[in-house]
């Protein structure tokens, strides 16, 4: 009787392991197929996942913009496992970032970067800089709320182009069980409203992808992407339908010579063409051999006899080993484009480059989330544009106006009157001098006060690493005080000095009285205030 019970254990032991190996080769298949919804679900499905399902199901909520969910799996992956490539720690730390665990995601992009990554001195260095602007983001209102729409392009007066997936006469994309993209065309109101939204012909429209339209200045060239139909096999045995950048022109009110660019092809991706002001000059993003990484930004003359230069790479200043896409000049020859390979606030950021392109500026937190922001567009003369967010869980069109200038700031020291002090060998805030934290949080609500700084201090009694770990603990709880009577902990930054910076003589052990010591045990704060004038 024993032996046939441990028949029966084992053989339904292995009925379930071998339904665990049929789960998990179903679900690498859909993955390898980047039909990601689908692998995710099915990988939910596997009751022990090793290091390669935790690795794709983090990716298949990464890749479909499910951040929360991607967060918590590369979370078990790291838990579990030490062997990992480091293109999950990157992944892993943007998943943070937008999820708002900033310290953790600082935490992976210093392993990954290796170099010391600080998103709240990040971002004090873009609010110290003499150049940033503040943009006024607006999502417009779409026909279907359900649908992804994105690039927004100019298109000859008051008119644009953007593409969409509300056809839903096309066939579905795995990747997110949304429609095929096609463009269309919509009339723009003063207050950035799309009205009268049409399709463009078939002759530009396929049961493929298309999208990223861009306009010669007489409307009559349009440049656009288009996914190739037939698959491409890669080094690793996949099919992958790259895209290329396709020319049209307009003649008697109908798009024709449709063709595919010479220099791109089924091998490689071109996409999200930018036409220079001048036309002269062809933006790009593409993943063609020999770029930094991922894709690159390249750009093309465009000679007047309808001929091609050979494609220049923009170069290490613009490009890195990861995403550099959606391209755009401006008409004061501007470069703005989307990259998620500099450091910024999670995913695809915004940057700007001038010149010859040697340094990428991030354009701020007022127009950047810890989402895909991208496809911005501006007119500088006007000081609007548009660009595209998954801020909200799907691809959405933005309006915005960029309207004030940042001037200077200036750094403020909470006067002295309103400093804290700290009873010998403790870090609690004593009632006395919460009624002066009452003071400062009106000093700080009052002057819309950004970048709060705490430094706490300890007197000399004690060890050096023991007074620090007891400065910090005063900071913390100095900063806990201030975020539970309305301060955005996101603005506050804490520090413990220990007794490395007394106010007074008092650096030994002994020799001072209770009264000289206490004044070394304090909280000092300080705030940055932005002073903006109109543009």
């Amino acid at each position: 009787m024993k032996n046939i019970y441990s028949t029966l254990l084992i053989f339904l032991v292995s009925i379930a392991a071998f339904g665990q190996r049929s789960e998990i080769r179903k679900a690498d298949k859909l993955f390898a197929q980047r039909a990601y919804i689908d692998a995710a679900s099915t990988y939910e499905g596997v009751s022990e996942k090793n290091q390669e399902v935790l690795q794709n199901l983090g990716d298949a909520y990464f890749y479909t913009n499910q951040m929360q969910n991607a967060a918590g799996v590369y979370s078990t992956l790291f838990e579990r496992h030490e062997e990992i490539a480091p293109e999950y720690e990157f992944r892993y730390a943007h998943s943070l970032r937008a999820t708002n665990k900033n310290d953790e995601a600082d935490k992976y992009f210093a392993s990954y970067y290796d170099k010391d990554v600080d998103m709240k001195e990040f971002e004090e260095s873009i609010v110290d800089s003499s150049n940033l602007y503040i943009y006024e983001p607006k999502m417009l209102a779409a026909d279907n709320a359900a649908s992804s729409d994105f690039g927004i392009s100019y298109f000859g007066e008051n008119k644009i182009a953007f593409a969409s997936t509300r056809n839903t006469a096309r066939p579905i994309y795995p990747w997110n069980k949304k429609p095929a993209l096609d463009l269309y065309t919509g009339e723009i109101s003063e207050e950035g409203e799309i009205s009268n939204v049409v399709l463009f012909s078939d002759a530009i429209n396929t049961d493929e992808h298309e999208s990223s339209a861009v306009f010669s200045e007489d409307g009559t060239v349009m440049y656009f992407d288009r996914t190739n139909e037939k698959r491409f096999k890669t080094e690793e045995g996949l099919r992958v339908a790259n895209i290329r950048i396709y020319k049209a022109e307009l003649i008697d009110d109908q798009w024709t010579n449709i063709e595919a660019l010479p220099f791109t092809s089924e091998e490689f991706s071109t996409e999200h063409p930018a036409l220079s002001p001048d036309g002269s000059t062809l933006y790009f993003a593409s993943d063609m051999p020999g770029g930094q990484g991922g894709f690159d930004l390249y750009k093309v003359s465009v000679n007047d006899d309808g001929t091609y230069g050979t494609p220049e790479n923009l170069g290490p200043g613009i490009n890195t080993e990861h995403r550099e896409q959606f391209p755009f000049i401006s008409e004061d020859n501007v470069l703005y484009f989307a990259s998620d390979g500099h450091i910024g606030f999670g995913n695809l950021d915004v940057y700007k480059s001038e010149g010859d392109f040697t340094e990428a500026e991030n354009l701020g937190s007022s127009i950047n989330s810890a989402y895909d922001d991208f496809a911005f567009i501006i007119n500088e003369g006007e000081k609007k544009g548009y660009l595209t967010s998954n801020r909200g869980g799907n691809d959405n069109l933005y309006s915005f106006t960029r309207t004030k200038y940042v001037k200077k700031t200036r750094q403020i020291d909470i006067p002295h009157e309103n400093r804290i002090y700290f009873e010998f060998d403790k870090s609690e805030v004593t009632p006395e001098y919460q009624e002066v934290l009452d003071k400062v949080v009106d000093i700080l609500k009052d002057s819309k006060a950004t970048n709060i700084r705490i430094a706490s201090h300890a007197d000399a009694r004690g060890s050096d690493e023991y007074n620090l770990k007891l400065s910090q603990r005063r900071a913390d709880s100095t900063k806990e005080y201030l975020v539970n009577n309305g301060i955005a902990s996101e603005n506050i930054t804490t520090k413990g000095y220990g007794e490395s910076q007394p106010v007074n003589d008092c650096t030994e052990a002994k020799g001072c009285s209770e009264e000289e010591y206490a004044k070394n045990r304090r909280s000092v704060i300080t705030f940055t205030t932005m002073e903006v004038v109109e543009e």
